[in-house]
């Protein structure tokens, strides 16, 4: 049998035009979805993986507790350039690290999103 493999990831957030603004820094595509009676929300489909942007509710808030990671191809200049925009914060400055070039940023809802160089495999 082979190991399981993330397939969907879900944020909730408050600002669905701001998050989806953010992560579309990161390369994501998003097409606007609903489901039935639920909210309309965003979804992009990358290798296997769906990444969907919910709005918070009183019955689902913010999920600022978890934490994400992306591999990208130029640490430094992903982290600058998230840096720029509005409500994005650096939690943790590009520095290298036993698992190579890594910094951690805040995205405007406070999830912990982690660029790591993406030659690692």
């Amino acid at each position: 049998m082979s190991s399981p493999r993330i397939s969907l990831l879900v944020l909730r957030v408050s600002d669905l035009e701001r998050a989806a603004d953010f992560y579309r820094l990161l390369g994501f595509e998003f097409k606007k979805h609903a489901h039935g009676s639920g909210p309309e929300h965003y979804a992009s489909e990358t290798e296997g993986l769906v990444f969907e942007l919910y709005p918070a509710s009183a019955k689902q808030p913010v999920s600022c507790s978890v934490r994400i990671g992306f591999a990208v191809e130029d640490v430094d200049a992903m982290t600058a350039r998230l840096e720029g925009v509005a409500g994005a914060k650096v939690v943790s400055m590009p520095s290298d690290s036993e698992w190579g070039r890594r910094a951690v940023v805040a995205d405007p809802d406070g999830h912990r999103v982690e660029l790591i160089w993406a030659g690692l495999k």
